[in-house]
């Protein structure tokens, strides 16, 4: 029996990257000895098993034939008889294709080691092309790896483009578009993810709706989020940010879009919801802060429930600051005059002269005369 790690940590060992996790293969085992040495199995599909100490996966090598349409069409055959170079062949790229003995020896059959040198994105086989979901990770590879100025081979992403032409990739199911994106988001440079996807047809295929979404704007506005470390929500939010003034017709269109595009890729719906409300509000939040007043304030707080919800009201802003001048501008103050408006609560108004439906008029009343006294205050 035989261990290597394998993989990512290989990867970014040599690139001297940190490596966040080791994920090993065990060439000449049985599920039986695995268990026998106290390997806990977890694979329900091919043999996986956790290290009794330190938790981290160790999977029998083997090999996988192609039995169907998209990413879960395969069938996987592993024996003690299969070589570590049969197991590493059945990757996607090169560089994610070389293995670490216990010496730190490093076995690279396919050329990774070269292609890390000429920063180079390349498939190891044709069998690439039998899984639509690695035209989204050799996208979000890109994304990941752009900063130390990776590119995917021309053979690779004519490859790509072949799958989209041939409609492997219409196969693939909304769920796993939505993970390999969703985790795109939070690479270095999620702008070019799209551009991949784009340059290969993907987008068309997979998400169509992005593509009225992905102009130079857009991806500029995401990779400043991206730079300022924004989570997930606010960089996927940057992408419907739109171009102003908007026409009545252009926000009719966007809102279709965002409709279109929740339904399409399922998404969480506290995203679909951000993208409603980046949609719906970026015009008019544009149009209050320019200059500033407490009446149209507490109208776009009302009409945004960032009075019940200030955390996706800050959400918003933030978005739309990587947008528009003013609103970078004028983020904070815009901030900290709905804290001004929440810091005045119900029971600061309730008397036994004022119940029911006055507790709410005097509560807003109380809370414009707040933000008027914020504003003169900050002049």
């Amino acid at each position: 029996m035989q261990v290597y790690r394998v993989g990512g940590a290989v990867r970014d060992q040599l690139l001297g990257l940190p490596v966040k996790d080791n994920d090993w293969v065990v060439i000449g085992a049985t599920p039986r000895q695995m268990k026998d040495l106290g390997f806990q199995p977890v694979g329900r599909d091919f043999p996986v098993f956790l290290h009794p100490k330190t938790k981290e996966e160790y999977a029998l090598a083997r090999t996988e034939r192609k039995t169907g349409h998209g990413y879960g069409g395969f069938s996987f055959y592993t024996s003690i008889d299969i070589s570590l170079e049969e197991d590493l062949l059945r990757r996607d790229l090169t560089i994610n294709a070389m293995a670490e003995d216990q010496y730190g020896n490093i076995i690279d059959p396919y050329g990774g080691q070269e292609d890390l040198k000429n920063r180079r994105l390349r498939h190891i086989s044709p069998a690439f092309q039998e899984d639509p979901l690695r035209i989204l990770r050799v996208a979000r590879f890109a994304a990941r790896l752009a900063p130390f100025g990776f590119k995917v081979a021309e053979e690779t992403l004519e490859l790509m483009s072949n799958m989209v032409k041939s409609g492997e990739a219409s196969h693939l199911v909304p769920e796993r578009v939505w993970q390999e994106t969703s985790r795109a988001l939070m690479e270095p440079t999620p702008s070019v993810y799209f551009q991949i996807l784009e340059s290969c047809g993907a987008l068309q295929a997979v998400m169509p709706e992005f593509r009225s979404l992905i102009h130079s704007q857009t991806l500029l506005h995401l990779n400043l989020a991206a730079q300022a470390d924004s989570n997930a929500l606010i960089r996927f939010g940057c992408l419907f940010s739109p171009l102003l003034p908007q026409p009545k017709a252009e926000l009719i269109n966007s809102v279709r879009t965002v409709q279109g595009a929740s339904s399409r890729m399922r998404l969480p719906s506290e995203y679909a919801d951000m993208a409603r409300l980046v949609t719906e509000h970026a015009q008019n939040l544009t149009s209050v802060i320019h200059t500033i007043n407490a009446e149209s304030l507490m109208t776009l707080f009302e009409a945004t429930d960032a009075l019940r919800r200030p955390e996706r009201f800050i959400s918003l802003i933030i978005i739309l600051s990587y947008s528009f001048e003013t609103v970078k501008f004028k983020k904070d103050q815009i901030i900290e005059l709905l804290d001004s408006c929440l810091s005045i609560k119900a029971k600061d108004v309730i008397t036994k002269d004022i119940k029911g439906k006055a507790v709410g008029e005097a509560l807003r009343k109380k809370r414009l005369q707040k933000i008027q006294s914020t504003i003169e205050l900050n002049k």
